[in-house]
């Protein structure tokens, strides 16, 4: 058996004792799509965006409750680094491994250096159980949140959480 993007995440999940669910979809290539096979699975289901500072030296993923605006410029503010932007299909292979269309945590597996730090919506700290895709975007990993912890200390990335909500200037 080859070792594939899932295989990956959930060999890295059960040598870590995480105990997850698997939920097999179509590939799902925006939020819209998503919920619509999402709705009878119990967990915040999350949108994963990965960015690029000005220079291209530092590099972000952004994991957010599905249904929340995200505020670019807020974070812009917070990092006082410049313009973000959306990382290259290139950067995203080159840090992640992931293509796009798959984005998820799972992806820091990938990132030998920790060289991507990650921001966390703080409404998920009230999550009971989270979901990701397993680095491919036909299906969903459910696990508890504190596991989901558990698995980013183990990678050694930063994380800190943020209110991503636009605010009113």
């Amino acid at each position: 058996m080859t070792n594939t993007p899932r295989k990956l995440v959930f060999d890295n999940l059960r040598r870590l004792n995480i105990s997850f669910e698997v939920y097999e979809h179509p590939p799902l290539d925006t939020i819209e799509v998503a919920l619509k096979y999402w709705k009878d699975i119990d967990a915040h289901h999350c949108k994963n965006l990965f960015f690029r500072n000005h220079k291209g030296k530092k590099h972000y993923l952004v994991i957010i409750k599905d249904t929340t605006t995200f505020n670019i410029r807020s974070l812009e503010q917070k990092l006082k680094q410049g313009k973000l932007s959306f990382a290259s299909e290139k950067r995203l292979l080159k840090y992640l491994g992931l293509r796009p269309g798959s984005v998820s945590p799972f992806g820091l597996i990938n990132d030998d250096t920790n060289h991507v730090h990650v921001f966390i919506d703080h409404q998920l700290q009230e999550a009971k159980k989270i979901s990701f895709h397993p680095n491919d975007n036909t299906a969903s990993v459910v696990l508890e949140y504190s596991d989901f912890i558990k698995y980013l200390n183990s990678s050694g990335n930063t994380y800190e959480y943020i209110d991503p909500s636009p605010k009113n200037d």
